[in-house]
């Protein structure tokens, strides 16, 4: 049994402790908004919160949250998509199929909880996802954009 909170309610999961976090997160809580895609951390469809920092949850075990880390899923960003990043994406029609991009906004929301107002640079460095239709142009829009709607320069 695997204690874990996420989305602020506490669980307890019945698993092996090595069961990477994204399987539980999608088979015992139903929660499938992170995506499986490369399976080795590397492309950020499946990243989620933990204490506020993005995770790639496809390679941590789950056992390494029993009992201790936050850990928010896109379903628990927010309640109406209210979360600046997601207005943002929404106003710019960011996504292309659209199969990264719970990964990308949750990576983007850590990153502008840390810095909210990024250089390129910082995004570059910061957000490392990848995405298959190429919208990183529009994604690179739109977290400038999510910068300025959470200072309250813009709404959508």
């Amino acid at each position: 049994m695997v204690k874990l909170r996420v989305n602020g309610k506490d669980v307890d999961v019945d698993v092996d402790g090595s069961t990477p976090l994204l399987w539980v997160l999608r088979e015992q809580l139903g929660l499938t908004g992170a995506k499986y895609s490369c399976g080795i951390g590397l492309c950020g469809a499946c990243a989620v919160h933990v204490d506020g920092r993005a995770v790639r949850s496809c390679t941590v075990p789950v056992s390494s949250f029993d009992g201790t880390g936050d850990i928010v899923t896109i379903e628990g960003l927010s309640a109406d998509d209210s979360h600046p990043v997601q207005q943002a994406w929404a106003e710019l029609d960011v996504p292309q199929c659209g199969y990264c991009q719970t990964g990308m906004i949750m990576t983007v929301a850590a990153l502008l909880n840390d810095n909210p107002e990024p250089s390129d640079a910082d995004i570059d460095a910061s957000v490392s996802n990848i995405c298959r239709c190429g919208t990183f142009n529009r994604v690179r829009r739109g977290i400038h954009l999510a910068a300025e709607m959470a200072k309250g320069g813009k709404s959508a």
